[in-house]
């Protein structure tokens, strides 16, 4: 029997209001919503806040921000997350920034969905598990600036679509397994000398072949440039001391050869380590004594000759000088002028046969391995030095006793973190560069410290699901009483129905004939003989 109009109009409006509280208590896109649920179900440990609600953005989950109902950014550094980055990731579509970095059990390729992400800025996926090779459609990401794929286990070349990102500014892929040359442009192939705003480029740790492109000289915007620990053979190229903005240049454990670079121009340059090539024997090149900037200079198993001139160590900001394992011989004199930022004088195992000293330096000096200490034995520059620093760690002892929650507030430690490892936070000009390696954060008690406690969340469910439920009564008792009542207009008319369809009766009703009822049919219609629904007796007994 089909539902009368008013029943319909009804179980309408109980649908649309139904539903309408889902509407109002999700303020998260759909399709966002439903791309992030998928990557919860592949991802374990995920932050305790992600299994308290289906709606990311209203019932903000940790790591999450949103604007305008839709997902900008996945904040998930250090999280202990395990699982696959699947290709789910390239449905969210107005993320700006995806820091997955320091979470060393996300494994797997990379899914070439990611460059679907179109209007991504910040890609940091540092310190993760990740293999594979580097997938050519990260070069579609033409509003990337920030791309930090370090420290995981990429294999194969580095792409040159690479090249095709005129906003990037940061490329780090140290420490993987990537092979072949550093891609440069050719006619309509893009390389890395294209990226003409780049400011750092970190390739260490590699087994990267072949020359180091002399092209790289017009990235005059370069201020860290890392090749070290690589197969690079070759000279250096000239231009490079064109990259007058340099404050780092690290081309240490290669395989070049041809004499010392020529670093005369680059004023900025603060860290320099040429140190395990096979450059050709020379006395120290000028640019020793003519870089005001320079903190750390660094050239070990080199082919350094002569003696070394003492203005190295009269820089106002000189702190560490690593020459050992070099031939540098006669007498060895560290001047007058010695900078008090000075720390570390390493000249173990050369050929210097005396030295002068002054009192004006008092920190660390080794000569262990040289010709002048065969006399002088006792000396404590004749002798090695241990260099202990304690690393600097923080301890959850003490973290939240001042504050209300009881808690460290884990969304200000995603901040800081965040801050130092994409580069937002700059320290003073004489810190120079500087690198972050975050260390695993623990959540706080997960019925604590989260944007909406379990107490909160279950009322609120339990509330919307009495609502509901009394709204399905109500309907429910009125569709009832609908029927009891047109059944009970039925029974009280003496003419129940007209002729049938195609027979002539003139129009005059006609009788229904009388019904017989058995005993379990009265007994049901009237509840059981209740008394309530007695209406009178007769001679025959009760009247229902």
């Amino acid at each position: 029997m089909g539902l009368g109009g008013g029943t319909a109009r009804l179980l309408f409006l109980l649908t649309f209001f139904t539903s309408g509280i889902h509407l109002i208590l999700s303020d998260t896109d759909p399709g966002d919503a439903a791309a992030l649920q998928s990557l919860k179900r592949q991802w374990q440990n995920t932050p305790p806040s992600w299994g308290q609600s289906h709606d990311p953005c209203g019932a903000p989950w940790e790591g999450v921000t949103c604007s305008n109902s839709r997902i900008t950014a996945l904040g998930l550094s250090t999280m202990s997350l395990k699982g696959k980055l699947s290709g789910d990731i390239g449905g969210l579509t107005e993320l700006r920034s995806l820091d997955l970095s320091f979470n060393t059990n996300l494994t797997g390729s990379l899914t070439p969905r990611l460059g679907d992400l179109l209007k991504l800025n910040i890609l940091i996926l540092a310190g993760c598990g990740f293999s594979g090779s580097i997938p050519d459609e990260l070069g579609n990401l033409a509003e990337l600036s920030f791309l930090a794929l370090n420290s995981n286990n990429f294999s194969g070349g580095i792409p040159p679509s690479l090249g095709k990102l005129s906003k990037l500014y940061w490329l780090d892929f140290a420490d993987n397994q990537l092979t072949g040359p550093i891609p440069i442009s050719k006619n309509t192939t893009p390389g890395l000398d294209l990226l003409l705003n780049a400011k750092h480029l970190l390739f260490d740790g590699n087994q990267l072949e072949g020359n180091i492109p002399s092209t790289l000289g017009l990235v005059q915007t370069l201020e860290v440039l890392r090749l070290d620990r690589n197969a690079l053979s070759g000279k250096v190229p000239i231009n490079l001391n064109n990259l007058s903005s340099l404050n780092e240049l690290n081309l240490a454990h290669n395989k070049l050869i041809g004499p010392l670079p020529n670093l005369t121009k680059l004023d900025a340059l603060n860290y320099v380590d040429l140190s395990n090539n096979s450059f050709f024997s020379s006395e120290a090149p000028d640019w020793f004594s003519t870089l005001p900037s320079l903190t750390t200079l660094v050239i070990e198993h080199g082919s350094l000759q002569g003696t070394l001139p003492s203005k190295v160590f009269s820089f106002p900001q000189i702190q560490q000088v690593l020459l050992r394992n070099n031939a540098l011989n006669g007498s060895f004199n560290m001047g007058d002028s010695i900078s008090t930022q000075l720390q570390l004088v390493d000249l173990q195992n050369n050929q210097i046969s005396s030295v002068t000293l002054t009192a004006d330096y008092t920190n660390t000096l080794i000569l262990v391995g040289n010709p002048v200490c065969t006399a002088l034995s006792d000396t404590n520059y004749c002798q090695l030095q241990q260099q202990s620093t304690k690393p600097y760690s923080t301890s959850l002892a003490n973290c939240g006793k001042d504050l209300p929650s009881g808690n460290c507030p884990m969304s200000e430690i995603q901040s800081i973190g965040f801050d130092l490892t994409n580069q937002t936070y700059k320290p003073p000009k004489e810190f120079g560069p500087y690198y972050f390696i975050a260390s695993p954060y623990p959540f706080p008690d997960s019925s604590r410290g989260n944007s909406l406690s379990t107490g909160v969340v279950v009322g609120i469910g339990t509330g919307c699901g009495l609502l509901v439920m009394s709204l399905v009564g109500v309907a429910i008792y009125a569709i009832r009483q609908k029927k009891r009542a047109e059944k009970a207009i039925g029974l009280s008319k003496p003419f129940a129905s007209w002729a049938p369809s195609g027979k002539d009766s003139g129009g005059v009703p006609q009788l229904k004939g009388a019904r017989w009822f058995s005993y379990e049919e009265l007994k049901r219609c009237t509840y059981n003989f209740t008394e309530s629904n007695e209406i009178g007796s007769g001679g025959y007994g009760k009247v229902y």
